[in-house]
């Protein structure tokens, strides 16, 4: 037996449409805030970045309780283009 297609028909009633309608669109604006101030952010995450990658290149990385590994240079990612996307 699969499950590929989940889907159950069903009717949704006059009042439950409506409710459904008004918390689509509440969520929709909590999602839009949200958007918001993670684009707002966006230069202060650069920065963290950008401290990240020094301090591991600079004290490194733990990799088994106190031992720690330093990063070189050349493992270091090079920074995609396009916006950066926080997912939540």
């Amino acid at each position: 037996m699969t499950f590929h297609n989940l889907f159950i028909p069903h009717e949704r009633s006059a009042e439950q449409a409506q409710w459904l309608k008004a918390e689509i669109g509440e969520q929709q604006l909590r999602y839009n805030a949200i958007v918001k101030a993670m684009d707002e952010m966006s230069p202060q995450r650069d920065i963290w970045y950008a401290e990240f990658l020094q301090r591991i290149q600079e004290r490194g990385f733990n990799v088994d309780g106190d031992m720690r590994v330093k990063i070189p240079l050349a493992d270091i990612p090079i920074r995609p283009e396009g916006p950066h996307k926080v997912v939540y």
